[in-house]
């Protein structure tokens, strides 16, 4: 195989014109940054995305390259199949939840990053704790995707992996750095349509190829393999309402997601964009779906690649690229590959400001420097905007560990952090004993719980575990399980420490946290930056 000259310049021009882009909204930034504020136009816009901008850019963070990629490789494996296509609609029910409950207490209340709330109720150096996993995931996230741009590359183009992902992260990067989320809402408005219209392009040719046999007969029917509408076995039940469910709910406490909602200019079209987006997020499944479909209908032996099919060479992962490029021809193939490649950059993107955004905006004003200008902030936002977009591409070379990682990241910000988020803000009553208790007991359930894939065994072996080959597969809903006990462990121990504290069974000198200080644990982001001095956030201060 020879390299493809037409894709490299086909990509070269599409990733210029998504630079450009990038580079335009930067200038568009400064332009509307006169009496605004710097740092907030870096991370929401100004609170001035119309409801188009922030519908295209919130569809665009969650069709991602892993999202199509992997969409595609589980209507192929013959021990998944459609039934466990799970991300369409728990992508669009998370966002639908999202915009009824979460949307409109986080915007009412201004707030900059998911965890302001956080800090808020459970105090800055608690806040900083939770502020790990989400940091971790989006770094993971990054890297992932990445390391999925890299592959694809090199099966179409014939290109090495790693210099797409330098070329990859380089650009994103740029583009970020320069105009924060206005340079990321408008590249993705560039790359969703990229990538709506170059996989529908695709998806004819691929159907009626002479090698491939109606899917509406594979659907039902064994021919090259089991059919592709898949199966729910019996005891993977739980198994399947727990990844469901955490698809559900596990999405939603992420600053990708509350960084586009809270960009609006009203909780109004905050819960417009919200409910549009899950609409577009579900939608966007489709030609994955269909793509999937036609590999699982494919007899490979007639084609090119041959045999042993891509399930038995352990390619499964790569069968969307696959198809393409040897059931379409050329040129349509290139189409495709823009419209990984723009699914990769649209979620890549988003992932680097959010891990940005809270570390300049929760960890570096309100710890690090608590006078710092904002200015300092911004820059403090661009470092480390190098620093992890550079550390994500180091990992991306390690594909396959980095996978692994980013879902035991998610599957810790399920666990910890959205129970968190709950009760900070609808259990106010909640206090810094009961997160940091929830924060203790989750995490060690979820590694008591052993992870397969990075060789961790479980020490808790919950029902209908289960050794096969040699690993042990929990098929109870833990992670679902794991969540519930953190909320139930913060509600608990933060009404347990008032019942002590308050009938003299603890000393006050013992109440470290002073949540018996007669401190209110909501105060406005206005009122904490303003009233330095107060009285009130002195005892803020010491909490922390």
């Amino acid at each position: 195989m020879s390299l493809n000259i037409l894709g490299v310049v086909s990509l070269s021009v599409f990733f210029m014109l998504t630079l450009a882009t990038g580079i335009w909204a930067s200038w568009k930034s400064k332009k509307d940054q006169q009496n605004r504020n710097p740092t907030e136009m870096a991370i929401v816009g100004g609170r001035n995305i119309n409801v188009f901008i922030g519908f295209f850019t919130a569809t665009a963070t969650w069709v991602g390259g892993a999202y199509i990629n992997g969409t595609a490789e589980i209507v192929y494996l013959p021990s998944k199949g459609l039934l466990w296509v799970q991300a369409p609609v728990g992508f669009a029910l998370s966002l639908v939840i999202g915009g009824f409950f979460f949307v409109n207490p986080m915007r009412s209340k201004n707030y900059v990053t998911v965890m302001d709330p956080l800090q808020e109720t459970y105090g800055n150096m608690m806040g900083s704790l939770l502020f790990i996993p989400p940091l971790l995931g989006e770094v993971f996230w990054f890297a992932a995707i990445l390391a999925s741009l890299g592959a694809t590359m090199r099966v179409i183009l014939d290109i090495g992996g790693s210099l797409a992902i330098i070329i990859s992260a380089c650009t994103v990067i740029l583009y970020t750095l320069l105009g924060g989320l206005y340079s990321v809402a408008y590249t993705d408005v560039i790359q969703l349509v990229f990538i709506t219209l170059s996989l529908w392009v695709c998806i004819p040719f691929a159907l009626v190829n002479s090698v491939t046999e109606s899917i509406y007969y594979t659907a039902t029917h064994q021919l090259h393999q089991d059919p592709w509408i898949g199966k729910i076995e019996k005891q993977y039940l739980g198994r399947w309402l727990d990844d469901f469910f955490y698809l559900v709910f596990g999405s939603i406490p992420w600053q990708t997601y509350f960084q586009r909602v809270l960009s609006t200019a009203s909780p109004g079209q905050a819960r417009l964009i919200s409910y549009l987006s899950g609409l577009g997020c579900f939608s966007m499944a489709i030609p994955s779906v269909l793509i999937g479909a036609v590999a699982a209908s494919t007899d490979w032996n007639q084609t090119s690649y041959g045999l042993p099919s891509p399930l038995e060479r352990g390619e499964s992962a790569m069968i969307l690229p696959l198809v393409l490029h040897y059931l379409c021809p050329a040129y349509i193939s290139i189409a495709g590959l823009g419209a990984v490649a723009a699914a990769a950059m649209s979620s890549a993107d988003s992932a680097l400001l959010s891990a940005s955004s809270m570390f300049a905006h929760n960890i570096y004003r309100k710890i690090l420097r608590k006078k710092a200008t904002e200015t300092e902030v911004l820059w403090a936002m661009r470092t480390s905007m190098l620093v992890f977009g550079a550390g994500a591409a180091s990992l991306a070379f390690y594909s396959s560990s980095v996978y692994d990682l980013w879902f035991l990241s998610g599957e810790l910000v399920y666990a910890l952090l959205f129970p968190q988020l709950c009760c900070a803000l609808f259990a106010p009553s909640t206090n810094t004993y009961g997160s940091a208790a929830g924060f203790l007991v989750g995490f060690l359930m979820r590694l008591l719980a052993g992870e397969p894939a990075l060789s961790i065994p479980p020490i808790i072996c919950y029902p209908a575990c289960s050794l096969v080959n040699g690993t042990y597969s929990q098929l109870f809903p833990f992670k679902t399980f794991t969540m519930l006990l953190t909320l139930g462990t913060i509600i608990a121990v933060s009404h347990l420490a008032v019942v002590l504290f308050q009938r003299n069974l603890l000393p006050c000198r013992w109440d470290v946290c002073n949540i018996m200080g007669g401190t209110s644990t909501h105060i406005p982001l206005q009122q904490m930056e303003t009233e330095m001095g107060s009285p009130t956030v002195a005892l803020e201060e010491n909490r922390d």
